[in-house]
């Protein structure tokens, strides 16, 4: 059996089913969203198949069925009618400033206007927007369709740039609202037929979207949460044979080739429903390169987002397992940007569990590629891996050999890099020791909660539970003496593994480990 190619960079449905491709077919939800609303916005990471989407829906607009001759919305009763429609793609847009964005905009305009054999008058961006909006709908007697991709990529080009940058990001924010605010025009909703945003952030209140209080966010609607992204049973369906070859190719068998996709690429959730999907980028490119490498993440890390982390000295171990509510996720701001919201949008946190009686979310990393990929880009220039330090690290602790474990902690704690007059306390300590470990791989969990208080940090390995207290400038006999009184291991003691208590105390002044203890529980 021949398999079809894998769709490597591709984002042209066009070019995708005529180059006899792999497409997960997601049209029943798609005709669901074509079917049911006018106005959508759709928030998704990067290289999550948001242009894949956009091309798709423009397929269907233009009437072309038969590209979708072995799809659901082929047999579907859906009206294969002909739209004009205009996309609008922002990765395309020059944005360096305000005036260059307004040219861009509306030379991109003017580009729609000719191709369709039209003329512009105006030559203001938001006002040739609605002439062209209008004069298409007139030359076809049709409603246009419009989709628009990356629309937030003029503002989040310039984060994380300094005071210049956040200015730059204002002003084209203005630009932006301005121009999307004439979609709620009466004369031109009158004219339109669909409309679908995409992009990364959502730009809430003062922003982008106080005028585009029209759209639907489906961005996190129960509906439409495996809208892009590939779900278990998508892996099964589309993917069996490829994972067939895996194994042959890496010669390990199935049951562990489909285990270690799930934690490389899988566990991205976008609403309260519990479903996951997996990450189509990274998961075509293991089936194309047949290795376990962190793609999506070199695809491209966002600085302004590392920058931020680091402005704000966030507490980088909470990103373990973070609690949230709804505001969480509508609390993207110029002048306040929220880094947990960040993290979420641009993919790095994803929905781990949802309290629907308390309305609040657990946040964490999706899998393994994320995190440890994400830690180690973070903290590369502090934590360096010198002579494999992180891989050792977790042989020592798989053997219990606590004492050597100390000494090569130490050894990289001596070889961290601090910036002049950089203030050290507890807090940082642990959240370098906490990288320092989930960069090697180990199953690190911070801040864990129990009924007596918060352990420091639990680290699981094979059969062993580790039990971290941490202090500074104190005694590694007041961190035992603490898991001791409050019964930390208590909730591991059913497990049948074996559970070492570890008390260390951090000289600040040394910057190093200073004392450490370390006992097992009978």
């Amino acid at each position: 059996m021949k398999l079809k190619n894998l769709p490597i960079g591709q984002s042209s449905f066009e070019n995708l089913i005529k180059g006899d491709m792999l497409y997960v077919d997601k049209t029943e939800i798609i005709y669901r969203m074509i079917t049911n609303a006018q106005f959508y916005f759709l928030s998704r990471p990067r290289r999550f198949g948001k242009s894949l989407l956009i091309s798709t829906l423009e397929e269907i607009f233009k009437g072309n069925k038969e590209l979708f001759k072995d799809l659901w919305i082929y047999k579907a009763d859906y009206n294969w009618e002909e739209y004009p429609v205009v996309i609008i793609d922002f990765n395309h847009v020059l944005s360096d400033n305000h005036i260059m964005l307004q040219e861009g905009i509306t030379k991109l305009l003017v580009d729609v206007a000719n191709a369709h054999g039209l003329q512009l008058e105006e030559n203001v961006y938001k006002y040739a927007f609605v002439e062209l909006i209008k004069k298409l709908s007139e030359k076809y007697s049709k409603q246009v369709v419009l989709l628009i991709d990356e629309y937030d990529k003029p503002i989040i080009t310039h984060l994380g740039k300094g005071d210049e940058g956040i200015r730059l990001a204002e002003k084209n924010r203005d630009i932006l609202k301005n121009f999307y605010g004439t979609i709620k025009a009466a004369s031109v909703i009158e004219n339109l037929r669909f409309v679908l945003l995409t992009g990364v952030s959502k730009f809430s209140k003062a922003g982008v979207f106080s005028e585009l209080n029209n759209l639907s966010d489906i961005t996190m609607h129960d509906r439409y949460a495996s809208i892009l992204g590939i779900t278990e049973e998508e892996l099964a369906h589309y993917f069996d044979e490829y994972i067939k070859l895996q194994c042959n190719y890496l010669e390990i068998d199935e049951e562990e080739v489909r285990l270690k996709i799930r934690e490389y690429y899988n566990g991205y959730r976008f609403s309260e429903t519990d479903l996951k999907v997996y990450n189509p980028f990274s998961l075509i490119k293991f089936f194309d390169e047949s290795k376990f490498r962190n793609y999506w993440f070199e695809s491209g890390t966002p600085t302004f987002l590392v920058n931020l982390i680091k402005e704000r000295n966030y507490y980088i171990p909470q990103a373990e397992s973070f609690s949230a509510d709804e505001t969480t996720f509508s609390s993207y701001e110029l002048d306040n940007l929220d880094i947990t919201a960040l993290l979420f949008q641009t993919g790095y946190l994803t929905i781990k569990d949802y309290d629907r009686d308390f309305g609040t979310y657990v946040l964490g990393y999706p899998n393994v590629e994320v995190k440890y990929s994400f830690l180690r880009h973070l903290y590369k220039d502090r934590v360096p891996d010198e002579d494999n330090k992180y891989k050792r690290l977790v042989e020592l602790l798989a053997k219990g050999n606590l004492d050597e474990f100390i000494s090569v902690m130490s050894s990289i704690f001596a070889g961290i890099t601090y910036d002049e007059g950089s203030r050290i306390n507890e807090a940082n300590f642990h959240t370098l020791f906490y990288v320092t470990l989930a960069a090697g791989g180990l199953p690190a969990r911070s801040q864990v909660l129990n009924y007596s208080g918060r352990i420091d940090m639990v680290v699981e390995v094979k059969d062993k539970v580790y039990i971290f207290e941490f202090k500074c400038n104190q005694s590694a006999d007041k961190a035992i003496e603490q898991i001791r009184q409050k019964k930390y291991y208590e909730g591991f003691t059913s497990s049948a593994k074996e559970i070492y208590l570890v008390g260390i105390n951090f000289d600040m002044e040394k910057r190093n480990i200073a004392q450490y203890k370390w006992e097992i529980v009978a």
